[in-house]
């Protein structure tokens, strides 16, 4: 096999997974045509919208702009992650759900693992400080207030 491909190792949503890459391969096209793990939006494909955005060893990342080869040894969510092994949505999900954050649902999977990833942090956000830890992300739907109550409802459930 020539040098264009590589074997990398990661964990997937708490499964451990090899795969033979294309070294010039992003880490969207590798969770999407590998695993099947559709969430992983492509939109953009230059990292400015956040349809692809998925954690990385407890950070939000673009996958479109984070190549595949740079997963090697990592532990990647989707948002196939973050449901329960029941099927339950997790809190994040739910509260997308119930506040009808979701309308067409392009954008929907990357604003989730964002605010997965810095809700983590246990801290009580502002409302600006909020809505710039979420303008990375781009919304078409124009459902920007329904988000920010669905990750402030969940913020403020966690602080219980």
């Amino acid at each position: 096999m020539s040098s264009q491909y590589k074997l990398i190792t990661c964990t997937i949503n708490g499964i451990e997974r090899s795969a033979m890459v294309d070294v010039r391969a992003s880490l969207t096209d590798m969770l999407r045509n590998e695993y099947g793990l559709t969430s992983v939006k492509k939109g953009c494909e230059v990292g400015e919208c956040g349809a692809c955005a998925v954690i990385i060893d407890g950070e939000c990342f673009n996958s479109c702009i984070y190549l595949a080869i740079w997963a090697d040894g990592k532990n990647i969510t989707t948002l196939e992650g973050l449901t329960l092994p029941d099927g339950t949505l997790s809190d994040i999900q739910q509260a997308f759900a119930d506040e009808t954050a979701v309308q067409c649902g392009f954008c929907t999977p990357g604003f989730i693992l964002e605010a997965e990833s810095f809700l983590k942090k246990g801290k009580i956000y502002t409302d600006e400080e909020l809505r710039k830890l979420l303008s990375g992300h781009l919304c078409r739907c124009t459902g920007y207030e329904n988000i920010l109550k669905a990750v402030k409802k969940t913020m403020l459930a966690r602080a219980k």
